[in-house]
């Protein structure tokens, strides 16, 4: 970093640290107030414990995967503009 230049909240590791151990915080107590309250799915599979948040965490990863492969499809040259 160059002297002079603004520094932001995130630029110390320590910040960021905090911040990805409340995310895991966050999602453990997600994951375990499932257990608290009775579930009223369309399917049975949606009682499953925390079948939502695991659903939404293969779809995403699909996602990125898929967006991935798409990306060869869509890449244009450099100076595709030019």
């Amino acid at each position: 970093m160059k002297q002079g230049e603004k520094r932001y909240w995130l630029d110390d590791p320590c910040n960021v640290d905090k911040v990805y151990y409340g995310l895991l915080v966050v999602c453990a107590i997600s994951a375990i107030t499932d257990l608290f309250y009775d579930k009223h799915g369309h399917f049975s599979w949606e009682g499953w414990f925390n079948f939502h948040g695991w659903y939404g965490f293969v779809c995403c990863f699909f996602l990125v995967l898929a967006a991935k492969q798409l990306r060869r499809v869509l890449m244009r040259k450099e100076d595709y503009y030019d």
